[in-house]
């Protein structure tokens, strides 16, 4: 399983909008915050790996 790196860039309601911060990519990728820890906010660096996004 591969481990990919994310940043919060902003938060609309129920959904996040996270940034790949282990490659130049300028794309934001929109996942439901059900699916991110709780304590998620703008500017957060998550970690996803085996299908899970964890706080690092």
């Amino acid at each position: 399983m591969e481990t990919w790196y994310y940043e919060v860039v902003s938060i609309d309601g129920d959904y996040a909008n996270l940034k790949r911060t282990d490659i130049d990519d300028t794309e934001v990728k929109l996942v439901a915050r059900a699916l991110l820890p709780e304590e998620v906010c703008e500017g957060t660096k998550l970690k996803y790996e085996m299908f899970q996004y964890e706080i690092i």
